[in-house]
């Protein structure tokens, strides 16, 4: 798996946030930042900052170090960005995705789903059966959906993640 820029954000979007991108451009290829510079530089308030930061750090993909100001007494924090994570986070991601993409087809194949002539809901049985078979948004009578082209497209899915994944 080849380290790109799209990888990068991609992976950074889908654990932490698009948001935190612009903050992930100021940290890579830099160690030891300064939270308070960060801040400065997004102009952002620290703390908006940090909670981005707190969302990398709970990834994995940021380290830090923590020094005392002599002046103050405070704790600075000095954050880096952990560019090799990535490629084991984009593992465990695309693995994730697989075990819900597994869920729902078993899904789709035990059940039987009914759905409004209006698209206005979709149900599976039982709930189709609480409500009488009846749309609760718009009243109009279920009718049964023939789901058979849907879990050929998440079979389709489940094939080439798994080619990815293994």
């Amino acid at each position: 798996m080849k380290l790109s820029n799209k990888l990068v954000e991609d992976v950074v979007s889908a654990a932490a946030g698009e948001d935190v991108l612009t903050l992930v451009k100021q940290l890579k290829n830099k160690k030891n930042v300064s939270e308070f510079k960060l801040a400065e530089n997004l102009k952002l308030e620290v703390n908006v900052v940090r909670n981005m930061l707190y969302r990398l750090y709970h990834a994995n993909l940021v380290s830090f170090i923590r020094r005392k100001d002599k002046k103050k007494g405070w704790y600075i924090y000095y954050w880096t960005f952990r560019i090799k994570q990535i490629k084991y986070l984009a593992m465990n991601l695309k693995k994730e995705k697989l075990d819900r993409l597994n869920d729902r087809l078993s899904r789709e194949k035990e059940s039987s789903f009914f759905i409004c002539p209006n698209s206005c809901m979709r149900l599976d049985f039982e709930q189709a059966v609480s409500f009488e078979f009846k749309c609760p948004e718009c009243a109009k009578i279920m009718q049964l959906e023939a789901n058979e082209e849907k879990i050929k497209k998440i079979q389709d899915e489940i094939k080439a993640l798994e080619k990815e994944v293994i």
